[in-house]
């Protein structure tokens, strides 16, 4: 099989996948406005900022958008137990078609739509007022490390899936996800938290990458040393859940 044969296959199941957009927009905007409506009640509503020095704003902002790239696990394994529940996973398995390709090209629009979303969120930061002070190279370094976080927790969100099987099933794991996805430092400082619940909060993958991205903003929370950290947690994620989803991939049906 020759390499642009699989490029083909890859891009062919990555405009399967783009299509859906056209059909079903109000999934799309949904998933656009639902972090936006978070950070804005966060930030006006719920928002405290304890022992977050300067403006919450510019805590918060990064937070959310780290928050966002968690967040995006569930939309993944929606769509994979979709497939497979109709059979199309099983269709495509039957077809002359390169060993990946359906998962590549799942992968490449989540990575797409993730990438549209961070820079509506990104948008919408500089709406109220957050601003990035770090310089170009190191808000593009931050919202590299963004979408790292993302492309890793997109294959822990495909094994999931390829495991579930039933979209019914993604439910179970919203209920793990969302206590993930809070107990870390999108909201508040570690320091303000009981020593034991601050501990688990630093040890969070999601906290690294937040106060990585603090740090490279220029924002209140961001600590040095932490941009290894945000590079390390995700690849030892993708590490295990990568292969693990391939080899999941493989044996469906047998």
């Amino acid at each position: 099989m020759s390499a642009a044969y699989v490029v083909s296959d890859c891009w062919t199941m990555t405009r399967r996948e783009l299509a859906h957009w056209a059909r079903q927009p109000v999934a799309v905007l949904v998933g656009l406005v639902f972090p936006v409506m978070m950070l804005l009640m966060f930030g006006y509503l719920v928002g405290g900022g304890r022992d977050v020095e300067g403006d919450y704003v510019d805590f918060l902002v990064p937070g959310m958008l780290t928050l966002t790239m968690v967040f995006g696990l569930e939309g993944t394994m929606t769509a994979v137990t979709r497939d497979l529940d109709k059979g199309v996973v099983d269709r495509f398995r039957s077809m002359p078609m390169a060993d990946g390709a359906v998962l590549v090209g799942r992968a490449a629009a989540d990575m797409l739509q993730s990438t549209v979303g961070l820079l509506v969120m990104v948008g919408v930061g500089y709406a109220i007022g957050w601003r990035a002070h770090g310089g170009l190279g190191s808000t593009l370094g931050a919202l590299g490390l963004l979408l790292l976080l993302r492309f890793a927790m997109l294959w822990i969100g495909i094994f999931l899936a390829l495991v579930a099987g039933r979209p019914e099933l993604v439910q179970a794991v919203q209920i793990l996800v969302w206590p993930v996805g809070f107990l870390s430092n999108a909201f508040a400082a570690p320091d303000s938290m009981p020593g034991w619940l601050g501990t688990f909060v630093e040890w969070n993958p999601m906290s690294a990458t937040a106060t990585a991205v603090r740090e490279l903003f220029g924002n209140p929370g961001g600590e040095p040393g932490h941009v290894m950290a945000a590079v390390v947690w995700p690849l030892v994620l993708l590490a295990v859940f990568f292969p693990l989803a391939v080899r999941k991939f493989g044996r469906l049906g047998k």
